[in-house]
């Protein structure tokens, strides 16, 4: 038992959803590191989301207003720490969750699924190895895309990603919304627009933020992502930590 009076209550409690999400075979171990690695950047934001990131997760839930198809990325990370808001945040959206591993093994693909059908989704993609489509350029497990969800998508929201896909999908002309804490990793370089905030604040803002800009015309929209760069973005938000 945790004491809420402990200083790294929340953070614990974050380390005890990896530890049991590895235990119940949603995570691969390599899952464990990368939490941690997450974790040592989210220490130099104060853990909380900088006025740089709120920003962009606008700029974001403007995108994703504005996407004809987009779709939901899931891996393992996802899943053991924002299970019910990724899934609230795709029926926000009105779109579609797709399970994608780097370490796929059917087991964790149904334990996956599985706890996003727990968590309230009504159908997941990405699960059916006989439908799946492979993305060109990519030779990971990550190459896998659901012909009805990331493989025709036009803007893909990808937390916690690898950046070999990223940079596969900008090739393939979609657009890349990544969530991470590092601004130095591939996939935030590489991304269309990056989130560097931890994905448990990061995630409920942006639900917020779609409901907020829903209403909002098309050109309201187009403005606040247009105004946007990326690279300013990830210079501000290094900046940012060097100054913690």
């Amino acid at each position: 038992m945790i004491s809420e009076e402990h200083p790294r209550y929340q953070s614990l409690l974050l380390r005890e959803k990896i530890v049991k999400a590895y235990k119940e075979g949603v995570l691969a171990d390599s899952g464990m590191i990368a939490h941690g690695r997450g974790e040592a950047f989210d220490y130099l934001l104060g853990e909380k989301t900088s006025r740089i990131a709120a920003k962009t997760i606008k700029t974001a839930a403007a995108a994703l207003i504005l996407a004809e198809k987009p779709v939901v990325s899931v891996n393992g990370n996802t899943a053991a720490l924002v299970p019910e808001e990724i899934v609230e945040l795709a029926d926000t959206l009105n779109s579609v969750l797709e399970v994608n591993l780097f370490y796929r093994t059917p087991s964790r693909v149904k334990a996956i699924e599985s706890v996003l059908k727990k968590a309230g989704a009504s159908k997941v993609l990405g699960v059916d190895e006989k439908k799946l489509k492979y993305l060109d350029g990519l030779k990971s497990p990550r190459a896998t895309a659901s012909p009805d969800g990331i493989f025709s998508a036009d803007v893909v929201l990808v937390p916690l990603e690898d950046g070999d896909r990223t940079e596969v999908l900008l090739n393939s002309g979609k657009m890349v919304i990544t969530i991470d804490l590092n601004p130095l990793s591939r996939t935030a370089q590489k991304a269309s627009i990056t989130i560097v905030d931890n994905i448990v604040r990061a995630v409920p803002l942006l639900i917020k933020e779609i409901k907020i800009l829903k209403d909002k015309n098309v050109s309201e929209l187009e403005k606040i992502v247009n105004d946007f760069n990326n690279k300013q973005n990830l210079r501000e938000s290094l900046k940012l930590m060097s100054l913690v």
